[in-house]
């Protein structure tokens, strides 16, 4: 176990200039009380808690269908997603100069791969994508970005970010079977098949589950990655003596006991070459031209609104964890941090790896000791290399990496503690918030609620002044979100 880190304020290991070398310069790292060792540690515990995108971001991405029935590949997303993070995960380093790694974001992915691509081919839905980040590259240029970051509520913030834990855990759960959609109706969901959990795809799931908060609680740096290996391991074992097979067969035939997407068996190689073929196969425009301008600019809206906030929420709940705000709860330098960020969005579009973010993972190096970009240095050298080993990924199955959803939501929603739940017009926003996010499958939906909530109850309550003009903006765009059916009708839109 690593020694534990000095305090930010720290000065007993700062040396004078003189003593620091250019690498100690540029990172600032005796100056925020760290130390090259402890930097190092921190980027491989990041990277070993969040490698598990690699996985499951092509398990998405990848095998989904689009409008016309064409599936992405999972070496193909594999691939591009770990060159992605690399790439940008670096750049957070040198340019953010914060210990933030960055890849394909959760949540983003799934409403890309079911809730855009259903809509139009996978580049256009790619195209889309790009437009996003290519916004919100704007906004930060413009400043606005920053602006809205400093000027969301505390509570809100927190909340989003426990929001957002609850809805990949419920899409942890549901796309590893443990939870389902009752086959004769009844109530919206239910354990496993008929309220019982059945078969070795669920036994893997919870195995792998239990092995990763056992390593946890025992605080074994790369918990989820291990608990990722062990669970693939133990399928490939189950598949090869039972033969149990997928949960749909290509002939149609079912077998609820089966895998839900990947069958665990062993690849012909570990190591090989990556296939890049993703890489600029997007359609920037022809969304637009598929779906309408009006549905086009509504899922731009969406995704814009949705990696803004989750960015807020990650880059304040770790900033405060490494004691890196400043006494009014701003990260200084942010500007950088969310510049990469806004970067990084576009860069997924552009590698059909979806919108890409800030992880809140990141925590994970910070436990380290790890205080700035040179943590994500080392880390986005990690993903590089891991570019080479994709081949791996088609071994694991949905039910072994589904655990790391479940943990992760975990990770996220033990921010709930901070929330203040004696003022109703600062709670009800901050439950709603919360609650809508998992309950409409909709990241969006669940900021969108909160906000015009928060905006309303201020108002009501004779404290509209306390409520930045920047938020009664935004409160106003999603009134206008969540009338856009009306609207269209009411327009005659088609």
């Amino acid at each position: 176990m690593s020694e534990p880190a000095p305090s930010s304020s720290s000065t007993r290991e700062h040396p004078g200039p003189q003593g620091r070398g250019g690498l100690d310069r540029y990172f600032s790292i005796s100056q925020r009380g760290s130390t090259v060792g402890r930097e190092v540690r921190g980027g491989f515990a990041t990277f070993f808690t969040m490698a598990y995108i690699v996985v499951l971001n092509p398990l998405i991405i990848g095998t989904a269908a689009d409008v016309d029935g064409t599936v992405l590949g999972v070496p193909a997303v594999a691939a591009a997603t770990a060159l992605v993070a690399g790439v940008m995960t670096l750049l957070m380093g040198v340019v953010g100069k914060y210990p933030f790694a960055i890849a394909a974001g959760l949540g983003l992915n799934a409403f890309v791969a079911f809730s855009v691509a259903s809509q139009m081919t996978w580049a256009e839905a790619m195209g889309l994508v790009v437009i996003e980040g290519i916004v919100i590259t704007v906004l930060v240029l413009t400043g606005f970005r920053t602006a809205v970051f400093r000027a969301v509520p505390a509570q809100l913030k927190t909340a989003i970010g426990v929001g957002i834990g609850l809805f990949i855990a419920l899409i942890g759960f549901v796309d590893s079977g443990f939870v389902r959609t009752p086959a004769g109706g009844g109530t919206p969901l239910e354990l496993g098949v008929g309220g019982s959990l059945t078969g070795w795809p669920t036994v893997t799931f919870v195995v792998g589950l239990l092995l990763t908060l056992v390593l946890m609680a025992r605080k074994v740096k790369g918990a989820i990655l291990i608990g990722i290996i062990s669970a693939t391991v133990f399928a490939v074992v189950v598949e090869a003596v039972t033969g149990t097979g997928p949960r749909t067969a290509a002939d149609g035939a079912t077998n609820p006991s089966g895998w839900s997407l990947v069958v665990p068996t062993l690849p012909e190689q570990l190591v090989g070459t990556p296939d890049l073929s993703l890489l600029g196969a997007f359609d920037l425009l022809g969304g637009f031209a598929r779906v309408g301008v009006v549905a086009a600019v509504l899922v731009v809206f969406t995704l814009v609104l949705a990696d803004f906030f989750d960015t807020v929420g990650t880059v304040t709940g770790v900033g405060a964890e490494a004691g890196l705000l400043d006494e009014d709860k701003q990260l200084p330098g942010v500007q950088r941090v969310l510049l990469v960020d806004s970067v990084a969005a576009a860069a997924g579009g552009l590698s059909s790896t979806s919108s890409n973010t800030t992880f809140v993972e990141s925590a994970a190096g910070v436990g380290e000791g790890a205080r700035t970009g040179l943590a994500s240095v080392v880390t986005g050298v990690l993903f590089l290399l891991a570019v080479f080993f994709t081949p791996l990924v088609e071994v694991v199955p949905f039910e072994a990496a589904s655990p790391a959803l479940v943990v992760v939501g975990f990770l996220m929603a033990t921010q709930v503690r901070s929330l203040d739940w004696s003022d109703v017009s600062l709670a009800v926003p901050a439950f709603l918030t919360i609650v809508v996010m998992p309950f409409t499958y909709s990241i969006s939906n669940g900021i969108g609620a909160g906000l015009v909530s928060y905006a309303l109850l201020m108002a009501v309550t004779g404290r509209a002044r306390k409520v930045h003009p920047l938020l009664w903006l935004l409160a106003a765009l999603f009134v206008v979100y969540f009338a856009i059916a009306p609207i269209e009708s009411l327009l005659n839109v088609r």
